[in-house]
């Protein structure tokens, strides 16, 4: 939901409107879309991909929802979300499959 906000901009008062990712990450095209985002912006670092991976399970009904759908448990899940350390390929592939995307690589 956008939810309007007065905030300061370059020394200028105007209402802006704040902008809430997980209303924008519904179908799986979306959820493709923001991930490929994210990867061109993670600069090597897949700890921030993971963190792109917390936004869509924000939107898909939150990391329990995504471990139960994802039979992954639900701390290790959230630790791996954190953006706290690497995440490993069986968690990733795990997460991007129940969004209902999956991994590709191409030349």
């Amino acid at each position: 939901m956008w939810r309007k906000t007065e905030r300061t901009i370059w020394g200028n008062d105007m209402p802006v409107k704040e902008h809430r990712t997980d209303h924008d990450l519904r179908t799986p095209e979306d959820i493709a879309a923001y991930l490929n985002a994210a990867i061109e912006e993670f600069d090597g670092d897949p700890r921030l991909l993971m963190k792109a991976f917390r936004n869509v399970a924000a939107a898909q009904g939150g990391v329990s929802e995504i471990a139960r759908r994802a039979d992954i448990d639900r701390v290790g899940l959230s630790r791996s979300l954190s953006g706290k350390r690497d995440p490993r390929l069986g968690t990733v592939t795990k997460i991007a499959s129940v969004c209902g995307v999956k991994l590709q690589f191409v030349a």
